[in-house]
């Protein structure tokens, strides 16, 4: 198969965020390979055509989904559109044999670093299984799964190094509700989207604990300018290239702004549910989803001190998620710090 070209697609995830991806495709006319972890789940759509659990007003034509909860099934179509959340995504990719990845075109659909290895996917795929990173491709927000579904206009980034098959997975994906621009900056628009999910949690807390707009817009403009920065420092650290990407973008941006304003936002309500005095046990089991921000939290700490980049206000969230440090002693002390 030639690299540029997407030839058969498989979707392995079955999310909200995995079902929108899959609408996006089967109403553009792409015929899909579609892992589903939960054999009741395939046949839910087998036989009534929508996901029981996610986004179940979505309805897709049965000619052109082909559910499975066989892995090597997907596995064997020429581009993976990868949708697993990140802290399941070890999990599914121990299941898969190393040289597989070397022979496919790689869609990142995850918003967050692997908590095991504290890697990107496109890094993990090329240091541990030798994925060829010209045929990764990750796609970026501003994009709500629920908004998809109701087919409200959104933009999506992608991020690759090869023009062609950034273009032609764009194109895959582009139609009369989603936009479509694309970018070289694999690990940047990845980084940005991981932390915007740290600092939406933020928000969330803020918003619980009674902070008004006027704080929110001064806490999200101070997390913009730490995302900048760490963007900035690892762009000259560890990539650097002649084509320095634009950060002030919606990709950048454009996701935190979303994330951290959204009703929608997973990781804005996660937030929201600590704020009000939840556990982070609790909180989960009652969102019965997963809020990247969570490990993304630690996930960055280990990065930030491997780059010897500070992120203190990503640190201050760690410190409530992951050290028991009480949200508003957290907040108390983050006012004097924003400006």
């Amino acid at each position: 198969m030639n690299a540029h070209t997407l030839g058969t697609v498989g979707i392995i995830g079955n999310g909200s965020w995995g079902t929108a991806l899959a609408k996006i495709l089967t109403d553009n006319g792409q015929p899909i390979q579609w892992w589903v972890r939960n054999p009741e789940a395939v046949q839910h759509l087998q036989n009534r055509h929508h996901n029981p659990r996610y986004l179940t007003s979505v309805t897709f034509a049965p000619e052109l989904i082909t559910p499975t909860d066989n892995l090597e099934q997907v596995l064997a179509c020429d581009t993976i559109v990868f949708a697993v959340p990140s802290a399941y995504a070890h999990e599914v990719l121990d299941k898969t044999g190393k040289t597989i990845w070397q022979q496919k075109n790689v869609i990142s659909a995850i918003k967050g670093i692997l908590p095991e290895s504290n890697l990107l996917l496109n890094d993990f795929l090329t240091e541990k299984y030798g994925c060829d990173l010209n045929r990764y491709v990750a796609i970026t927000g501003p994009c709500h799964a629920e908004e998809v579904a109701a087919e409200r206009l959104s933009y999506l980034t992608y991020s690759g190094l090869d023009d062609t098959l950034t273009g032609n997975v764009a194109k895959a994906f582009s139609n009369s509700y989603i936009y479509t621009t694309a970018n070289h900056d694999i690990w940047g628009a990845q980084y940005a989207a991981v932390l915007k999910n740290i600092y939406a949690i933020g928000a969330g807390m803020a918003h619980a604990l009674d902070y008004g707009d006027n704080f929110l817009s001064v806490y999200i403009t101070n997390c913009y300018r730490e995302m900048y920065r760490f963007l900035e420092a690892h762009f000259e650290k560890v990539h650097p290239s002649n084509e320095h990407p634009d950060f002030h973008t919606s990709a950048y941006l454009g996701d935190l702004l979303v994330t951290c304003y959204s009703l929608h936002s997973r990781n804005r309500t996660f937030g929201t549910m600590l704020g009000k005095g939840y556990s982070v046990k609790a909180a989960t089991l009652e969102m019965n989803m997963v809020a990247e921000g969570y490990y993304a939290a630690r996930g960055m700490q280990h990065i930030s001190r491997t780059f010897d980049i500070d992120i203190p206000i990503a640190d201050a969230i760690y410190s409530v998620l992951w050290e028991q440090r009480p949200a508003a002693d957290m907040f108390k002390e983050l006012e004097k710090t924003l400006s």
